[in-house]
């Protein structure tokens, strides 16, 4: 009987750690490869070029969030580095209700989650929520590394709700230094 009652209560203390695992969520899979290869300048997951301007050029991401409307790699080239960012529209919707809703869903997915490098200590994306309001053409939550391992000291990440034609949840991952405004594509 002793067994059977340890056995329960492992069980029943385990049961939050798998349920809050470090990739519960396909946002968080996905996320977690596209910072793995940050400190390569996203070479690896960088796919066919879509669009090249003066400043910069686009690629199709080769991870992608399952659902989004698209998810882009962009290249700056008008600054002293090339710097890069990963962008990936994640909703998109002509009814502010829905779109709050759902950038909250993708708050709760992204916020505590931890995120593993090889060969680097685990770190921890955390920000705090802001409620958008429909008066406000933008909302944006930037999440903080903690504590954020040398390798990606200039990484930046922020989920963004902003109206352009429409409502748009937008995930970016980026350089610290740059110069663009890369959240209101």
């Amino acid at each position: 009987m002793k067994k059977i009652c340890l056995l329960l209560w492992l069980a029943a203390c385990s049961a939050p750690l798998y349920a809050q695992g470090v990739f519960s969520t396909k946002t968080t899979a996905a996320l977690q490869k596209v910072i793995e290869d940050y400190p390569n300048r996203f070479k690896n997951i960088m796919g066919d070029r879509l669009s090249g301007h003066t400043r910069a050029t686009d690629y199709k991401s080769r991870i992608e969030i399952a659902g989004a409307v698209n998810c882009i790699i962009t290249q700056y080239t008008a600054t002293p580095r090339d710097q890069y960012s990963w962008s990936c529209e994640l909703f998109r919707s002509a009814d502010f209700e829905q779109a709050k809703t759902s950038f909250h869903d993708l708050y709760n997915q992204i916020c505590n989650t931890i995120i593993k490098i090889e060969g680097e200590k685990p770190f921890i994306l955390n920000g705090k929520y802001e409620a958008p309001d429909g008066e406000k053409k933008v909302t944006t939550i930037r999440f903080g590394l903690l504590p954020a391992p040398g390798i990606v000291q200039q990484l930046k990440v922020e989920l963004t709700l902003h109206y352009n034609d429409g409502w748009k949840v937008i995930l970016v991952v980026y350089d610290q230094e740059r110069q663009y405004d890369l959240a209101v594509n």
